[in-house]
């Protein structure tokens, strides 16, 4: 018997997970159950985490957690426990299948069956955020070589061990070379250890139209956090509905499933609320920790009920639903149709969907790291960026000349347009005349030549090249 942790959450939360606890167990899912409290209770009773750590410690002892959608509370600092759940126990990938259920619940694409691989802890979702000039606030995006390294290889296991025959990358790396330029290069360099999977890559726009409107060209596609949280939400809807859908997130030691919706409060407590998505998740998690037959036996026991038309009230239509059902009445339908296969919707069969087993990260061998140059961000309420120039020139030293200057990345000055809109975040480039490589020290001159011709510092980025290539991106324009 396995022990897993359960947290029923907010809003819609109590009642789609009760639902899906009676249908897995009426199944036969072998398992013990211990329930912690997350979510908007803890977070307004003065936990600004959502969570207690006598809750973590049971999380990580029991390693498997299904979770029912919570609330984070608006304002005052909160930050989101799902992302936090993620980062800190490791669940570096989600993983979301998207399959069209026509015709019982509508869509336009119902030959679509895809699963999106998103990474799951880094890119803006490490949310490391700044209010820098009045006018102008950041947002870092961190891309890893061992976050991609993970992520692209467990797209690629997942689909050698699912049947699935291509992986497809996207990625904005026209714009953003260095982060998304990584995930890119990375994706090249495993898709050659799988030469029977086909792979290619889109730009996430173009990328993101087509799965929208030609799902069927797509099986797996594996992407950066952010791309990954809304194309997920994009294809379970075009599917026929986001509360359909269910996600895992896997870890080297724990994991944790969900629906992917919202614990949407407005319908809480009305015993309408379908419970579909969180079933889903729950499936996941069976396969994942080997009860496979109760995984397919619940899988095909709700397409059946699907089938017949038995439709809670978020898919209901007059062409194909039969029978408008609370929540109860649903998993109740489903309960009754264990054992029963689906005659129209493809069934599911009792596979190897267990845990995979991906090795290690291996440090590569470190570059030969140089330091030619540094930004200096300045908070400058002018306009002209020669006049900024003429400026920041005061502060040269040593053969350290102001190379450029850019406003939002565009580059102003030399031979800046009077079009250009500027706000007060200027990015002022420094270095050596020659092209060599520089001193830190050079930096703290700079800086402290800065102070005294009252330059407002707010912030500096280290230039460095990698074994002679530049490790930082040029200027729009430059």
């Amino acid at each position: 018997m396995k022990k897993i942790t359960i947290a029923k959450g907010d809003g819609i939360g109590p009642e789609i997970m009760d639902a899906t606890l009676a249908i897995i167990l009426a199944a036969g899912a072998d398992i013990e159950i211990e329930e912690i409290e997350v979510g908007e209770k803890v977070y307004l009773a003065g936990n600004p985490s959502g969570i207690a750590k006598e809750s973590w410690d049971i999380i990580r002892k029991n390693k498997i957690f299904l979770k029912a959608p919570i609330t984070t509370p608006q304002g005052g600092g909160y930050k989101s426990l799902n992302v936090s759940i993620r980062k800190f126990l490791g669940l570096y990938s989600n993983v979301r299948p998207c399959m069209s259920l026509h015709p019982f619940v509508k869509t336009k694409h119902p030959i679509m069956d895809l699963v999106i691989v998103r990474e799951n802890e880094e890119d803006l979702y490490a949310g490391i955020e700044h209010q820098q000039t009045d006018e102008v606030v950041q947002c870092l995006k961190l891309i890893s070589r061992p976050g991609c390294e993970k992520i692209v290889r467990y797209a690629f296991e997942f689909a050698k061990q699912q049947g699935r025959k291509k992986v497809t990358c996207f990625t904005k790396d026209n714009i953003m070379k260095q982060t998304d330029g990584l995930f890119h290069k990375v994706f090249d360099e495993i898709a050659k250890e799988y030469p029977e999977i086909e792979n290619e890559h889109w730009i996430i726009d173009i990328g993101a139209a087509k799965m929208a409107d030609t799902p069927e060209l797509f099986d797996v596609i594996v992407m950066p956090n952010l791309y990954g949280d809304v194309l997920s939400d994009v294809a379970a809807q075009i599917t026929g509905s986001v509360g359909l859908a269910g996600s895992a997130n896997i870890g080297e030691v724990c994991a944790m499933f969900e629906a992917i919706h919202g614990s949407a409060p407005l319908i809480a407590g009305q015993n309408i609320a379908n419970p579909s998505g969180l079933l889903n998740g729950a499936i996941m998690m069976l396969n994942h920790i080997g009860e496979t037959e109760v995984a397919a036996k619940v899988q095909n026991a709700w397409l059946k009920t699907l089938e017949e038309g038995i439709h809670t009230f978020d898919i209901f239509n007059n062409e194909t639903s039969k029978q408008k059902v609370s929540t109860k009445e649903f998993a109740k339908a489903v309960i009754e149709n264990l054992g029963k296969r689906p005659t129209l919707l493809k069934p599911a069969t009792q596979n190897d969907t267990s845990a995979l087993q991906l090795p290690k990260y291996k440090r590569k061998p470190a570059a030969l790291k140089e330091l030619v140059g540094v930004d200096i961000f300045v908070h400058w309420n002018g306009t002209e960026a020669n006049e900024l120039a003429e400026r920041l020139q005061l502060v040269e030293s040593d053969g350290i000349k102001l190379s450029m200057i850019t406003n939002r990345g565009i580059k102003v000055w030399p031979d800046g347009f009077n079009e250009t809109f500027c706000t007060d975040h200027w990015r002022c480039r420094f270095q050596h005349e020659s092209g060599n490589k520089i001193e830190k020290q050079t930096i703290i001159d700079l800086l402290a030549n800065g102070l005294k011709h009252n330059i407002d510092t707010i912030k500096t980025e280290n230039l460095y090249s990698f074994d002679g290539k530049p490790g930082y991106s040029l200027g729009q324009g430059q």
